[in-house]
């Protein structure tokens, strides 16, 4: 009922987020919606205007029949070819699945309950003292193949939403190959190869640009709207829309194993991965069908055999089938988890299956890792406190002796003083791991590291009351002052754990390798409920699996060392992990962008979603209790059967389509 052939080849334009600059606001690729979903769209698009026409062609028919019928007195098999002809018009696509059904030993699906409820009600005529039902009978197929329709619809749109999601899939490469440019398939690219990238196309696979300046639309991978730079020697990646300059990109991985093509089998296989209530309904439908089948038949036969009305019962029977068809459920609910899930894709929220939903609903512990997910994992300069010299110059000096380190920390006090073209020369660079490092500076001896290399060379330190890691710089042995260094608590971070507690989660936990000082003032800043510091990646598991009894658990990291706890943790979610290879695998939920706030959003979208399941399941179990109740009490007619079965379909996937505004 529900085909799990997700159409994404279309393209629109998209992007994805990793480096953390921020470019202008821009216009988005427009240009590119446009042809986006025609030629994929076709034969579906042919096959509903056909199914359209048909109920329309049927319909006039059948209201031609009943004037007729009321007209003229002719032969009762007479009316009957006359009402076949829209009867087929609409039934005959139905009345062939349901041949083909039996064949393949699925007797029981809803295609073969309307056929053999409408040819029952076909024949029910020529029994002895029985009135005719075919305009009933045409009816009922007519409405059914309405439903069938407003589900298709239903479905493409929540289709569209996802497959708009997985437009980022890029159409082609250009790759330099001996000398000269070659257009190929994104698959035939191997690794190390060149590829150009020109303005407005997506880029077809991860890898490093060797020249060129441009910024990426990361719209698509990540709801950001903001574009972000890049420039040589940065990594690039696959799916995002490179907007001003051409680049030229040493690739670094295969197409399939590229961040496009791993998003892209996320979505795939999300739909797949059933939740707890869709599988209810399979097991649902298992156990219902035989039972209903077996119901219709004794409400036909028995009160036929001890009063002898055949043609009263078994009427009853079949208005019985026609109202049991169980296809309201099996339509509306996995219809509902897909909405939710294409709803949260829009917001830049994958999550990888309608299991999750349940799990995400109801949440009690969010426990997070601190560095890159509550905090930019970007190393900045926020204090210089010099003794004996000024600020700049402290800088300087420190800045020169890590010129050529390669640690955060050195990055940040580079940054802070990037006019390195001087006259200073430095000289016998000596890093001690673990201390710092000692560089002679125009003849000076500048050390510069923490406490312990202080003590070590006799230079009297004295701490700071700062929050941060903390640089201290002696100049021959003489303390000369110190820089504190730290991570920035991201925007949104203290808001999106205040949202956590106002959804309901019971407790936030934060886990740092980091110091517990530092780990101190960013948990009181943020208002968790508890936090932990100084651990080690084995320390974090341990942390998770003594929470893990009290309540469903999620996990939210970003890095490569997170992989074991978000595999751990009942809900794994990676933060802008599209970066990290392992920590997708690994993660139930990626956030595409960096915030913190994203994870509330995600429970409430799970919790309208399983809210909406749930009225459906119970609006359709209702009316249709009530009308089996009124057929077998001989109340209910073919007309309200009907209703009872398409009627809530219909109301209960427009319903359903509610879970796509998340």
């Amino acid at each position: 009922m529900i085909h799990e052939d997700h159409h994404h080849h279309h393209e629109e334009c998209h992007c994805h987020e990793h480096e953390h600059e921020h470019g202008h606001e821009h216009e988005c690729c427009l240009h590119e919606h446009e042809h986006g979903h025609e030629h994929h769209h076709h034969h579906e698009e042919e096959e509903g205007h056909g199914r359209l026409i048909k109920i329309i062609v049927a319909a006039v028919l059948l209201a031609a029949a009943v004037v007729i019928e009321k007209k003229t007195d002719w032969a009762t098999w007479q009316y009957l070819l006359l009402f076949l002809v829209p009867y087929l018009v609409v039934g005959w696509d139905t009345l062939k699945e349901a041949a083909e059904g039996l064949l393949h030993g699925e007797a029981l699906s809803e295609d073969f309950l309307m056929s053999v409820a409408t040819l029952g009600a076909l024949g029910i005529g020529f029994m002895p003292g029985a009135e005719t039902q075919f305009p009933e009978a045409v009816f009922v197929m007519l409405f059914f193949q309405v439903g069938e329709m407003f589900e298709e619809i239903a479905e493409g749109r929540s289709r569209k939403s996802i497959a708009h999601l997985m437009d980022i899939r890029p159409d082609s490469a250009h790759v330099e190959r001996g000398g000269k440019l070659e257009t190929v398939k994104p698959e035939e690219v191997t690794p190390g190869e060149v590829i150009l990238v020109q303005p407005g196309e997506k880029v077809p696979m991860d890898g490093i640009v060797l020249e060129g300046n441009s910024s990426l639309d990361t719209v698509a991978l990540t709801g950001e709207s903001v574009p972000r730079s890049v420039h040589e020697g940065d990594e690039i990646l696959s799916g995002c829309v490179n907007l001003s300059g051409v680049v030229r990109v040493k690739t670094t991985k295969a197409f399939g194993e590229s961040t496009v093509a791993k998003i892209l089998d996320l979505v795939e296989n999300a739909a797949e991965s059933k939740s707890r209530s869709e599988s209810f309904i399979t097991r649902f439908a298992k156990v219902y069908t035989p039972i209903v089948v077996a119901l219709a038949v004794l409400v036909a036969v028995v009160p036929s055999l001890i009063t002898g009305e055949w043609a009263t019962w078994i009427y009853r029977g079949l208005l019985f089938l026609v109202v049991s068809c169980p296809c309201a459920l099996v339509i509306s609910v996995p219809l509902t988890f897909f909405g939710g899930l294409g709803g949260a894709s829009r917001k830049g929220i994958l999550i990888k299956g309608s299991n999750l939903m349940d799990q995400l609903a109801k949440l009690h512990t969010v426990v997070f890792d601190k560095t890159g997910t509550l905090t930019e994992g970007v190393f900045k300069v926020t204090a210089v406190h010099p003794e004996v010299i000024d600020q700049t110059e402290l800088l300087h000096l420190a800045a020169h002796v890590e010129r050529h380190s390669t640690h955060p920390i050195a990055m940040a006090l580079r940054n802070a003083y990037p006019n390195e073209a001087d006259d200073c020369t430095v000289e016998g660079i000596e890093e001690t791991a673990g201390h710092g490092i000692i560089a002679t500076v125009n003849g000076k001896k500048v050390a510069v590291g923490n406490s312990k290399l202080m003590d070590k060379l006799g230079a009297a330190w004295h701490p700071c009351h700062h929050e941060g890691t903390i640089v201290h710089v002696a100049i021959d042995g003489e303390y000369a002052g110190h820089i504190v260094i730290s991570d920035k608590i991201k925007g949104d971070a203290a808001e999106g754990i205040q949202a956590l507690k106002t959804a309901g989660v019971t407790r936030t936990v934060m886990l740092t390798g980091d110091q517990e000082s530092v780990a101190m003032a960013v948990a009181a800043k943020l208002g968790v409920d508890e936090f932990h510091a100084g651990l080690l990646p084995a320390d974090k598991v341990a942390q998770v699996e003594r929470l893990l009894p009290e309540g469903t658990l999620a996990f939210v990291g970003d890095g490569i060392n997170d992989a074991p706890v978000l595999t751990r943790a009942d809900v794994g979610i990676a933060m802008g992990a599209l970066g990290s290879d392992a920590a997708i695998e690994a993660a139930d939920v990626v956030l595409m962008d960096d915030k913190p706030s994203k994870i509330a959003q995600a429970v409430q979208i799970a919790r309208r979603t399983l809210r909406i399941a749930r009225e459906n399941i119970w609006f359709a179990i209702g009316v249709k209790v009530a009308v089996l109740v009124l057929a077998t009490l001989g109340l209910a007619t073919m007309w309200m059967a009907v209703f009872a079965d398409v009627g809530v379909t219909v109301l209960a996937v427009l319903n359903a389509l509610r879970a796509l505004k998340a």
